[in-house]
């Protein structure tokens, strides 16, 4: 397995469980890792590693809702199916508002987990790309003038130089310039490639 290749993280407390779901997944080519309790799970756990875990809700001892409720405390996380024999109607609403993608029943259909262990991994894998752009777009950022921070805000509210220039008091070729520096910083082709690359990675510029 590569650092890259995406791992399903299985908790749940049934040796029996974990050795099956191990053996379906390796026949589709998917490598897995099993977890007998969530703390056993967290003791490991690395929010780098890509994959998607497949959590049971009753654990020995433990409660498999409450790792979700940790999960979703945290930066990031990959995510979550449920793989449960014990499923209702109000944990199953509580898992999905948890920020489970996915409540299943035991005994579950292998093709259908197999399919939505990969949809899972999708998922993880834009989740991951989001983030990296966001971070790449905040390190640029930073190497924005306060007045390059101005102009970029009034050309997210969809401004004009001309309007941009009355509302700083400058005049239009000054505030032409600060465009172009701020495309060439942002590595923007233009103001609306500018403006859809900020709103779509969620980076603020008016720190």
């Amino acid at each position: 397995m590569t650092s890259a290749e995406p791992t399903v993280f299985v908790v749940d407390d049934d040796p029996a469980l974990r050795k099956s779901v191990h053996a379906l997944l390796a026949a589709a080519g998917i490598h897995a890792e099993g977890f007998a309790s969530a703390r056993e799970f967290l003791a490991a756990f690395d929010p780098e590693r890509r994959g998607c875990i497949v959590l049971d809700l009753v654990l020995d001892g433990e409660n498999g809702l409450e790792l979700l409720e940790n999960l979703r405390a945290r930066p990031m996380h990959p995510p979550i199916i449920v793989l449960t024999a014990h499923g209702t109607v109000p944990s199953s609403v509580q898992a999905m508002r948890g920020g489970a993608i996915d409540f299943m029943e035991k005994p579950m259909r292998p093709p259908v987990l197999v399919s939505r262990i990969r949809e899972a991994f999708d998922i993880d894998a834009r989740q991951h790309d989001a983030r990296a752009q966001r971070s790449l777009l905040e390190k640029r950022a930073k190497r924005l003038s306060a007045r390059e921070r101005e102009v970029a805000s009034l050309l997210m509210a969809g401004k004009r130089s001309k309007d941009i220039a009355t509302l700083l008091s400058l005049s239009v070729r000054t505030v032409e310039g600060y465009r172009a520096r701020l495309l060439q910083k942002m590595q923007a082709d233009s103001g609306p490639h500018l403006v859809t690359m900020l709103v779509s990675s969620g980076v603020k510029l008016d720190g």
